[in-house]
């Protein structure tokens, strides 16, 4: 199950809503409910988000789409269904193949929002009922009426290595050396520990463990977790990877 603080929602809500504007990977609503939008959307972010080169896209409801103001939703998306049918239940029955896009719901500046984050397309387009959607600028469309993002989708799985796609984004310094550890890497070199935290973060920028992002935070790479992270519980797409002596 994932887990997100409220300080790492509020900061990801207000950092969303600083950006310039709508990007292919970020969408807002106010009181927005239509449950097979909501299903087209999630898959027009996923592959835009790997287009991107995002590890995840989100939908955000209660922040205005012309001034980016936050000014809360009343989108209840644990109430809401399609029929008799659960929203999450319903939507995750159509979108092929399985992601786990998950609802958080978070008060930030007295009001609620709530974020609906999705994992970037991995192998192939996300597809919902079928479709494959994309966005393009800020509109929805279907991917077949655009061969050349399809073949750049393509391209995208078969040139990004698994090792060096985004395991845990939007870190902080101090959340970052919480997560590796980074003192067995020069352990196993046989080399010093910097005194400089700057130099420490720059070798592992150079071994590709850790990127720096849009937002001027941290994203651990999935080679980085592997090698030097501390509990891979804590990173919820390595939890399979884990050693298993039988």
């Amino acid at each position: 199950m994932a887990i997100r603080t409220i300080e790492y929602l509020r900061s990801l809500v207000r950092e969303l809503a600083r950006q310039p504007g709508e990007t292919e990977w970020v969408e807002f609503k106010s009181n927005y409910y239509d449950p097979q939008a909501i299903g087209e959307y999630i898959s027009a972010l996923s592959n835009s988000a790997a287009l991107s080169g995002k590890p995840k896209g989100y939908m955000i409801w209660g922040v205005n789409n012309d001034d980016h103001e936050i000014e809360g939703t009343n989108f209840q998306y644990r109430n809401a269904k399609k029929g008799n049918e659960e929203l999450e239940s319903w939507l995750a029955r159509l979108l092929t193949p399985r992601i786990d896009f998950k609802f958080f719901e978070v008060a930030i500046d007295g009001v609620i929002a709530v974020v609906l984050e999705i994992p970037c397309a991995d192998k192939q387009p996300v597809r919902f009922s079928g479709v494959e959607f994309i966005r393009v600028g800020t509109t929805k469309r279907s991917l077949k009426d655009f061969p050349d993002k399809e073949r750049e989708l393509w391209k995208t799985f078969d040139t990004s290595p698994y090792e060096l796609r985004v395991s845990m984004s939007d870190l902080l310094e101090e959340e970052v050396v919480t997560l590796l550890d980074y003192p067995k890497y020069y352990d196993k070199l046989d080399m010093p520990i910097p005194r400089n935290r700057e130099q420490v973060f720059e070798d592992l920028l150079n071994e590709k463990f850790l990127k720096k992002n849009d937002a001027g935070k941290w994203d651990i790479t999935n080679i980085g977790a592997l090698l030097i992270g501390r509990d891979l519980r804590k990173f919820e797409n390595l939890l399979k990877k884990t050693v298993r002596v039988i």
